[in-house]
């Protein structure tokens, strides 16, 4: 299968180099943290961390405020003064697992090197508050300060980190001979950041992605899996989740107890997923328009299956963004009735400040990465698990390094981790399509992009629909995911759940943990919504199946069989695409 799209195609690159020339102000707010991972991962790992013009601007906003440079300045030193004395009240934060060890507190010279720490990354935390930037360039030049601050921690050092230096002694240095051999072997290829689990930790059909079900169609782009019901009654409708384009699908079907899938269908869910194929340089030429044609084949085939003349829609991050344009076809085409529900899980489509990784993309660095795609055939999804790690510095390096480098330990067996680790090939043309979406927040205004020749006008699509957003989401800050509902022209349930980009959507109601907020009104503002919305405890899950059922249909008998005359299994569960490397 090749793409539709040609001449729009080419418009694309244009656009881009034309955003890139006008250099306008503000242009680095347009722009979505998935694009930020699209755009960094083609360029070289260091480029992130050169401040460009904004530290010119830092600079520069730093030269007109002397007093206050100088009263940073003043205030470090009589703080540093303090610790030397041991009069400093400089404290992590209790939640803080790297300083843990009690000998941080008891030992004066540990504890007087962590207050100077503490004391000294606040101050220059402070520098960047005290130029007084615009949003790109503070939350830029506050990424990569973090990133130095992060990264000077002492418990990052041999020499200074107490559980590191004890397990030395107990080891007889064994554990820097085993890090060391970690080291080696990681760095060694992309992505080329610590080993958050092992490769061999899990088996993606024995560990993972375990939901019993066969792949009744499949085509050069995907495999569509039909999951096996396990009740004796099912809803009429059946859901088709349309996965994310930069992982594999086994995210919403994980171990049993924490899948999404096994949670419908057990809840009488006609279930049916997408698996994306990982493309190389021979498929440079699949755009928006070919994936935007699958889930259309994809939906065509669960409705002839399950003999229903609609379907209800599920997109999750970038399998989202694709699944909204899709929608926008369907109403400007008259086909929006073969959706009876429409929901997003983590997807920005509104890009305007969508956080810290929106401001770090520039016109600049989208046509770089761009043009390294497009030469390559690809952009590697290795890449773009190491933009992801540098994110979350504190979370998905340092910590790491610790427990792999200095203290000699395998990192421990989590499926998530797993998951995260198994990504997905963006074909060159893609890539330029997300890119092109990002550098004119097309998704916003109607009719400025276009979907298998359709103009997108989100507005017309007036499905219900149900819209997911995790509220420590470091990549689609819920900000942005809750502008989604302004856009919808249906009726729609925002629902903010805990944790964060993953961890929103692995949330079972065995979580105990669990809780979600929700309110029956969508106000225009996100931070509106938040005061008048209502704490919920459990899983958003259960609240899914429920509005889910109401727009499925009435019960009938389960299908006796997978597939249909037209549409034969294949293969079982969960296929064969999900094990290309």
């Amino acid at each position: 299968m090749t793409a539709t799209r040609t001449e729009p195609a080419r418009r694309a690159d244009d656009r881009i180099a034309e955003a890139r020339s006008r250099d306008e102000p503000g242009a680095s707010e347009l722009s979505t943290p998935l694009d930020l991972l699209l755009s960094e991962a083609g360029r070289g790992p260091l480029r992130r961390f050169l401040p460009g013009m904004s530290g010119v601007r830092l600079a520069a906003g730093l030269a007109r405020r002397p007093g206050a440079v100088a009263g940073r300045a003043a205030g470090l030193a009589a703080e540093l003064a303090r610790v030397q004395v041991g009069r400093s009240e400089v404290g992590p934060h209790p939640k803080d697992r790297r300083f843990a060890d009690e000998a941080w507190a008891k030992n004066p010279f540990l504890k007087r090197t962590l207050q100077s720490y503490l004391a000294t990354g606040q101050a220059l935390r402070g520098l960047v508050a005290d130029a007084n930037l615009g949003y790109g360039d503070s939350q830029r030049m506050g990424f990569i300060v973090d990133n130095v601050v992060e990264a000077l921690s002492p418990t990052n050092s041999p020499a200074l980190n107490p559980k590191v230096l004890k397990r030395t002694i107990d080891t007889g240095g064994g554990n820097l001979l085993a890090g060391g051999r970690r080291f080696v072997k990681d760095f060694a290829t992309s992505p080329r950041v610590p080993s958050m689990v092992e490769p061999d930790a899990f088996s993606v059909g024995e560990d993972v992605a375990v939901t019993p079900g066969d792949v009744v169609l499949r085509t050069d782009v995907f495999e569509l899996i039909q999951y096996t019901p396990q009740t004796t009654k099912v809803r009429s409708v059946p859901l088709l989740i349309v996965p994310p384009t930069i992982n594999k699908y086994y995210v919403i079907d994980l171990a049993e107890q924490r899948s999404l899938v096994e949670h419908l269908v057990q809840a009488g869910q006609q279930v049916y997923c997408i698996s994306w194929r990982n493309p190389d340089a021979r498929h440079a030429d699949w755009g928006l328009d070919t994936y935007g044609q699958s889930i259309l084949e994809a939906m065509t085939a669960a409705q002839d299956i399950s003999r229903q003349e609609q379907v209800a829609l599920l997109g999750i991050c970038s399998g989202g963004m694709i699944a909204s344009m899709v929608m926008a076809h369907l109403a400007a085409t008259g086909d929006l009735g073969r959706v009876a529900a429409f929901s997003l899980a983590v997807t920005v489509l509104d890009q305007h400040q969508a956080g810290l990784p929106s401001a770090l993309l520039s016109h600049k660095g989208a046509a770089a990465s761009t043009r390294a795609s497009r030469e390559k055939g690809y952009l590697d999804g290795r890449a773009l698990a190491e933009i992801f790690a540098w994110l979350r510095p504190n979370d998905l390096i340092w910590n790491y390094w610790v427990n792999n480098y200095l203290m000699g330990h395998a990192p421990k067996a989590f499926d998530i981790l797993y998951w995260n680790a198994d990504p997905v090939r963006m074909t060159a043309a893609m890539h330029r399509d997300f890119m092109d979406l990002a550098v004119r927040n097309a998704l916003v205004e109607p009719d400025a992009a276009t979907m298998l020749g359709s103009p997108v006008d989100l507005g017309k699509v007036d499905v219900d629909s149900y819209v997911v957003a995790g509220i420590a989401d470091h990549l689609c800050q819920w900000e942005s995911c809750y502008r989604t509902t302004q856009l919808l022209g249906g009726d729609s349930r925002f629902v903010l759940s805990t944790s964060g980009h993953i961890a929103a959507m692995v949330n079972p109601p065995s979580n105990e943990k669990a809780s979600f907020q929700t309110r029956d009104t969508n106000p225009p503002g996100a931070a509106e919504w938040l005061a008048g919305a209502t704490k919920v405890r459990g899983s958003w899950w259960s609240d899914y199946v429920d509005w889910l059922a109401e727009r499925s249909g009435p019960e009938r008998n389960r299908p006796r069989r997978t597939g249909s005359a037209a549409y034969e299994p294949v293969c079982a569960a969960p296929g064969t695409y999900v094990h290309d490397r």
